[in-house]
C-alpha cells in the first residue's frame, strides 16, 4: 500500500501523461514494481493507460479536486505568480508527507540547475526550507522522539544532527521563515514561510534560487506576508462554503495528533 501511495505522489500535478521510466524515477521504485502497481491501479480506475504512458484517471482527478491540498494549490497559484513576477525566482508550494516535503506546484523554472526539483518531487524535510518551516510548527517533544537518527544527508551541507536541527527550528518558528543553502542540491538555495491556519502549519510557500544569488532585501517580508494572506483566503473560502470544521491539513506526518498531544512551543 505504501508503495502505491508513493507511485501516486509521483504523478505530475498537471496530470500530464508520464512514461513507466519517468514514474519509476519519480517514485524511486524499480520498473518491475511500478509496472505491477500500475496494472492494479488501472484495474481500480485510479490510473489510465494510453499509448504514450499513464495518467491520473478522470475519477481520481475528480476526487482530488475536493482535497484540501488541491484547494490550497488553486488559491495559492495567483500569489505564487505575483512572487515570481516581483523577484524573478521560482516559487514553490509544499506539504509534509512523513518526513519528506512534497512539491505540490511551482511557478517558474529550475532549468538553470541540472538536478532541478520538479512538481511532485519528495525531498527530505530536514534539508529543505519548505520542510524545515513546516517541521518547526510540530510539538518539540514529538520531534525529538520521531526524527530519524542520523538525519538524511542530501549534500555535505545537510544537517545530520537532530539536536542541531531542533536548535535551528526554534528560530524558524519564531520568525516563520526557514532558509537552506546547498542542503538539498549543491547550487540551490531556498527560503520558505508556513501557511498557518488555526495554529497548524498546513503548507508552505518558498522561493528557490541559485545559492550564488543575493535575494532582494524585501523577499523575506514579501514571502511571509503572502503566506499570511493566503492563510486568510483559505479560511474565508472554507467559512463561506461551510466546510471549515471538516477541513484537515494537507499533511501526513507520523507524529502524535495535535488534538491529543500537548502543544509545546519551540522556544
Amino acid at each position: 500500500m505504501a508503495k502505491a501511495f508513493d507511485l501516486l505522489w509521483a504523478f505530475d500535478a498537471s496530470h500530464r501523461v508520464m512514461t513507466l521510466t519517468e514514474l519509476a524515477r519519480a517514485a524511486d521504485l524499480p520498473k518491475s514494481t511500478v509496472h505491477r502497481l500500475l496494472t492494479r491501479l488501472v484495474e481500480l480506475d485510479v490510473v489510465e493507460h494510453i499509448d504514450e504512458g499513464y495518467r491520473v484517471s478522470v475519477r481520481l482527478a475528480r476526487l482530488a479536486s475536493f482535497a484540501p491540498a488541491n484547494l490550497m494549490r488553486e488559491l495559492a497559484l495567483p500569489h505564487m505568480a505575483r512572487l515570481h513576477q516581483w523577484f524573478g525566482q521560482t516559487v514553490a508550494l509544499g506539504v509534509l508527507r512523513n518526513f519528506d516535503v512534497v512539491v505540490l506546484d511551482q511557478v517558474g523554472s529550475l532549468e538553470w540547475h541540472a538536478e532541478r526539483v520538479l512538481v511532485g518531487a519528495r525531498v527530505p524535510a530536514t534539508s529543505a526550507a519548505l520542510g524545515k518551516v513546516l517541521l518547526a510548527w510540530d510539538p518539540r517533544d514529538a520531534l525529538e522522539t520521531a526524527l530519524p537518527r542520523p538525519l538524511p544527508a542530501m549534500t555535505p551541507a545537510s544537517i545530520t544532527d537532530p539536536a542541531v536541527l531542533l536548535e535551528q527550528l526554534r528560530q524558524v518558528r519564531a520568525d516563520n521563515l526557514a532558509r537552506q543553502f546547498d542542503e538539498t542540491r549543491a547550487g540551490i538555495a531556498g527560503m520558505a514561510s508556513a501557511i498557518i491556519i488555526q495554529g497548524e502549519a498546513v503548507g508552505a510557500l518558498g522561493l528557490i534560487y541559485p545559492s550564488s544569488t543575493r535575494l532582494h532585501p524585501q523577499a523575506a517580508h514579501a514571502l511571509r506576508t503572502t503566506a499570511a494572506r493566503l492563510a486568510v483566503e483559505i479560511r474565508d473560502t472554507l467559512a463561506a462554503s461551510g466546510h471549515e470544521r471538516r477541513w484537515m491539513p494537507g499533511r501526513e506526518v507520523g507524529l502524535p495528533g495535535r488534538a491529543d498531544a500537548e502543544r509545546h512551543e519551540i522556544t
